[in-house]
């Protein structure tokens, strides 16, 4: 893994580790909640003007504010497990140093299907079903591509062919801008009032310093 993908991988198991940790402790609290109204007697309600009716109302309090906690805890541990089993899924990430390879790496098989949709169309209006065996398409493949669609057409729909095509423009200018973010080079500005900007080519990020967050940061030391 490039130290990119080692990133993820480590927040991801943050993720995960927290959506546990939540996870348990919301176990915990709904535990100890059933626990603690297991002793008070089915229907017992709570006895006005007797000794106990301050003490009671407080245990119940307690009860409520266990469960209230134990669903609050593991309706955040299942949004943590969300975000953590999202994390690597959003598809090729700009801040990956790899980026570039990898989108041409899905470009070169976005061109191959494209261009074997083309082919099969070619071959189905010819009803050539020999030249889509040749050309590597199953049978199950062949079947499919002689099958109506609903208006009856056959082939591929022309609506994957556009949009495939479209996905082919898009990592095309998404290759073009990475090429030109790539001859960036880490630049800092400093500013008459104090402020200091700093383009970070590298980690692609901008980041501003000024007098008061610096002595902050220093106070803080």
């Amino acid at each position: 893994m490039n130290s990119f993908e080692q990133r993820q991988a480590a927040r991801k198991e943050r993720l995960e580790a927290r959506a546990g940790a939540l996870r348990t402790e919301g176990e915990a609290r709904l535990s100890r909640a059933r626990k603690m109204a297991d002793i008070i007697p089915f229907g017992q309600p709570i006895l006005i003007g007797h000794h106990s009716e301050k003490g009671d109302r407080r245990y119940r309090a307690k009860i409520q504010a266990n469960f209230g906690n134990g669903f609050d805890a593991l309706k955040a541990a299942g949004e943590m497990a969300a975000r953590a089993a999202s994390v690597g899924n959003g598809g090729i990430s700009s801040d990956d140093p790899e980026a570039i390879e990898k989108l041409r790496a899905e470009m070169v098989a976005l061109e191959a299907q494209q261009a074997r949709a083309i082919l099969a169309n070619r071959l189905v209006r010819k009803e050539d079903r020999d030249g889509l065996a040749a050309a590597g398409f199953s049978a199950p493949e062949i079947a499919g591509l002689f099958t109506p669609d609903f208006a009856g057409r056959l082939g591929v729909p022309a609506f994957r062919l556009t949009n495939n095509g479209a996905n082919m423009r898009r990592i095309k200018a998404r290759i073009e801008l990475l090429e030109k973010q790539a001859t960036r080079e880490t630049k800092e500005t400093q500013f008459e009032n104090g402020v200091r900007l700093i383009e970070n080519a590298e980690a692609n990020r901008l980041r501003s310093f000024s007098k008061a967050s610096r002595a902050r940061r220093f106070a803080a030391s």
